[in-house]
């Protein structure tokens, strides 16, 4: 087999269905193609920091090394590799972003998030969605449907995330979440769910379809799972992980990292036991954000501690190869933020059709459902002023700009890291907050005040680091690129 040959001939699929489905060459295969992907990763962007591309690569082969171990155990069935070829190799990696921003004038999002239904099964402490038994609220199955068949006609995306509530408990019209899914075959579904309702027949089904990848929450080992999440919680998520083994579907964790459990969810340990004892092949950190359910300042992580988690997020990827991403301190990944339909980026739309820049920006100007109702589209909200207003932000901030002129995208967020720039745009836009907890913070002086010293500490504790490892030197200086520590 001449792999070189495969590689240059741009037979990626051809390569990385050898590497899934023969066991026995993959010793061989993995340093390959760790080699080949360097060059395509470090030449993909010539203008921006280099260090930044370096830890793009890192995390690439981090994810690359998740899933084989995965494959290596068995746990992910032919049926389901297939279709992650099929859907997710084809449709997203493969997919020419150039072509389609000559086809439509403009880089489309690749993306949307929406959180079909507000109800949920759990009762969790600091739900970003407010979101428990009783609340009802709910997409209808016409208006979802709409949403992703627009997406993929509008802007050539093939990559939805749903969120909640819980999203097995939605249902309208005699289908649910896995239905939907189904229909839309063309799309890859990553859903973030608590795992409690992920039975045996349910992880079937999931197999079955092929294209949908559940990102089950936790908050560290059991004792910090519970704590949050309620008692006996934890001994369903790992059932749930048991379910999904066996039916041979990939699947991952998301975790909310807070000032009391930060060190236990970058810790060795953390990885080790998700990992490489339960399975899992890809993780998601959210620094808990001050939205929603009794909202605090009290419970983020500190500065100090973003920092280290920051540091510890790279020793994951790059001396653990797990790939596990921070959604604040891995801006480097993405470029800074991707909220409000940037090219590559994403909006967000809940279960009353608000639509907001971002999951953590719960404020809106536009309802999809009043869009439809008066003859407009996606576009049209991703056309509205504040929107526009956000990516203009992003690209002062160093968005598709020369390295000298990237700004620290370890600070890549509006809402938290430059909380007085988003406050100003929500002001301007006459944005309205989508629940009652966002209405009440956009009043809260003492809330804007501690998330703007916010930003500003942690800028002033990884500007350093961020001027060392990514800022140009001058021309007749030179820096040797290494892994940052």
């Amino acid at each position: 087999m001449n792999l070189d040959k495969m590689f240059q001939q741009g037979s990626y699929r051809l390569l990385l269905e050898t590497l899934a489905k023969h066991r026995n060459l993959r010793k061989v295969m993995i340093p390959f193609i760790e080699k080949k992907m360097y060059p395509s990763v470090i030449n993909s962007d010539t203008t921006g920091p280099r260090q930044v591309q370096e830890d793009k690569y890192a995390a690439a082969v981090a994810m690359l090394h998740s899933t084989v171990r995965s494959v290596d155990r068995g746990i992910v069935s032919k049926h389901v590799l297939d279709r992650m070829f099929d859907v997710y190799l084809d449709n997203l990696m493969m997919a020419d972003r150039g072509k389609l921003s000559e086809t439509w004038g403009y880089d489309p999002p690749s993306f949307l998030v929406v959180s079909p239904g507000k109800l949920c099964n759990l009762h969790c402490t600091g739900c970003y969605a407010c979101s428990d038994s009783s609340a009802a609220a709910k997409l209808d199955f016409d208006t979802f449907d709409r949403i992703l068949t627009e997406k993929e006609k509008l802007w050539g995306s093939y990559f939805t995330v749903i969120s909640g509530g819980e999203p097995f408990l939605w249902k309208d019209n005699g289908k649910d979440l896995i239905d939907i899914a189904a229909k839309h075959s063309s799309n890859f579904f990553e859903v973030f769910t608590n795992g409690t309702l992920i039975n045996e027949e349910t992880a079937k089904r999931l197999e079955q379809i092929g294209n949908l990848t559940p990102a089950i929450s936790v908050e560290g080992f059991e004792a910090e799972t519970d704590q949050r999440r309620g008692k006996g919680v934890h001994r369903r998520i790992l059932k749930a992980f048991e379910n999904l083994r066996n039916a041979g579907v990939p699947f991952g964790i998301s975790v909310t990292g807070t000032r009391n459990n930060w060190d236990i969810v970058t810790s060795d340990e953390f990885i080790d036991y998700y990992f490489n004892e339960q399975g899992v092949t890809y993780g998601w950190l959210f620094q808990y954000m001050p939205i929603g359910r009794k909202h605090t300042l009290d419970i983020m992580v500190t500065p100090e501690q973003r920092f280290e988690m920051l540091k510890r997020t790279f020793h994951i990827q790059r001396d653990l190869k797990a790939f596990i991403a921070d959604f604040w301190n891995s801006g480097v990944l993405s470029d800074g933020c991707i909220s409000s339909g940037r090219g590559g980026g994403y909006m967000y739309i809940n279960w009353n059709g608000d639509v907001s820049p971002c999951v953590f920006v719960p404020y809106s100007t536009h309802n999809i459902i009043d869009v439809y109702r008066n003859g407009g589209d996606l576009n049209t909200v991703l056309d509205s002023p504040m929107m526009q207003k956000i990516r203009e932000w992003q690209k002062s901030y160093g968005y598709l700009q020369p390295a000298d002129k990237v700004n620290n995208w370890f600070c890549p967020c509006p809402i938290r890291d430059h909380h007085g720039e988003l406050l100003k745009i929500i002001r301007e836009c006459g944005a309205k907050g989508i629940d009652p907890e966002a209405e009440i913070a956009l009043n809260e002086t003492e809330y804007h005040e501690g998330l703007i010293q916010y930003g500003k500490d942690f800028d002033r504790l990884s500007r350093p680091l961020w001027e060392e490892k990514y800022v140009p030197r001058k021309a007749n200086e030179t820096r040797k690129l290494e892994p940052v520590k």
